[in-house]
């Protein structure tokens, strides 16, 4: 399986296609800001077509280039619909103070939502280039916030977390729509209770693995201990 990360825009989220192999249909994740430029670069290189775009949350650092490139490749973006409003107003995710530097960054829009958007909902399976993404909602950074998993041929299973987890940390919850027991929640669901070796490809920053956050993350330590 083919997985290119390409960290993108001021806050370097993470954006990755991911394909069976080249030369063929590929599946894109968060496609966020200045992400457009790095995703042409990469279907470019290895023959892809984009088949569909998976959004983890609604995040202006996540979608912001959804609709650029869903529209151009006519292909549907998925994400859940609890975080759809994030789409055409990215400053009701942050905070009042962010909310005013937001907008003088994006501008006054408005920002249209891409032209096939559909729903995700907990215990999909969404089948694309030839791959199977299962969908957890994971509410507690946003509402609507999901994570994907798939399994390679080599029977690991690869989690596009987006900020559910991080390598050594988690995702905030005092944004507009965060909510800390429900974060614990999705992570006791969605991270502690999967198998060792499961890759995570987190929304920023290095990749890791359930293992090792297990063993070092302080706050998915805190969860299991009071559990």
């Amino acid at each position: 399986m083919l997985i290119a990360a390409l960290p993108s825009g001021p806050l370097s989220a993470n954006c990755y296609v991911i394909a069976p192999a080249p030369g063929g249909d590929c599946v894109i994740v968060d496609p966020g800001q200045e992400a457009t430029g790095q995703v042409d670069k990469v279907l470019a290189e290895h023959e892809l077509t984009p088949a569909a775009i998976l959004l983890t949350h609604g995040h202006f650092d996540h979608v912001w280039s959804a609709a650029e490139i869903g529209d151009a490749h006519e292909v549907p973006v998925y994400l859940h619909e609890a975080d759809h409003g994030l789409l055409e107003e990215p400053a009701a995710g942050v905070d009042a103070g962010f909310a005013a530097q937001l907008r003088m960054l994006l501008g006054p829009g408005p920002y249209p939502p891409p032209s096939d958007l559909r729903r995700v909902e907990d215990g999909d399976t969404l089948t694309s280039a030839g791959m199977e993404f299962v969908v957890e909602h994971t509410p507690g950074h946003t509402p609507g916030s999901v994570v994907y998993t798939v399994t390679p041929e080599d029977g690991i299973p690869v989690m596009f977390a987006g900020d559910l987890v991080f390598a050594g940390s988690i995702g905030r919850t005092d944004f507009p729509g965060g909510d800390a027991e429900a974060m614990n929640g999705s992570l006791t669901r969605s991270v502690l209770a999967r198998s060792d070796d499961t890759r995570i490809l987190p929304g920023h920053g290095p990749g890791t693995t359930v293992e090792r956050e297990r063993a070092t993350n302080p706050y998915l330590r805190d969860i299991a201990d009071r559990s």
